[in-house]
């Protein structure tokens, strides 16, 4: 009985923490939050499912293996500092803001969102990859 509900809650809280996670990473480059919390729910939702379900399951929802959102993500983040000295800033990491426009809808959207989409990619990786290894160990 504990392992059927287990599962049950397992599959209503991965989509919900994704979600969340989505959430607190936009808040965060205006708000307390952001990439690095972002990161650790999106994280959990996977180590929750892990958990109830298995890592082999688990794995198979994957979209990539963990390495390459590591990998990915401290990209992002490099590249987001960069973006700032491409347009003529003095120092690394100097934030560049763009506002979209979709009818009456507008979002402003800036480098310190892409640096924290960095964080939080690699942030959930290296999770994942760490729990998932541990879950996998014989003891």
């Amino acid at each position: 009985m504990k392992t059927e509900i287990l599962k049950i809650a397992a599959a209503h809280l991965k989509p919900f923490l994704l979600i969340l996670s989505l959430v607190v990473l936009y808040r965060g480059h205006n708000e307390p939050g952001g990439g690095f919390i972002a990161g650790l729910l999106a994280g959990m939702a996977y180590v929750i499912y892990a958990g109830a379900f298995g890592v082999s399951k688990a794995k198979q929802l994957r979209l990539a293996k963990p390495m390459f959102f590591m990998g990915f993500g401290i990209g992002i983040a490099l590249f987001s500092g960069m973006i700032g000295l491409m347009n003529g800033a003095d120092s690394i990491f100097t934030g560049v803001w763009t506002t979209l426009t979709f009818g009456d809808f507008s979002l402003k959207l800036g480098t310190p969102l892409l640096f924290d989409l960095g964080v939080y990619l690699t942030v959930a990786g290296m999770l994942v990859k760490v729990i998932f290894t541990v879950m996998e160990e014989d003891v």
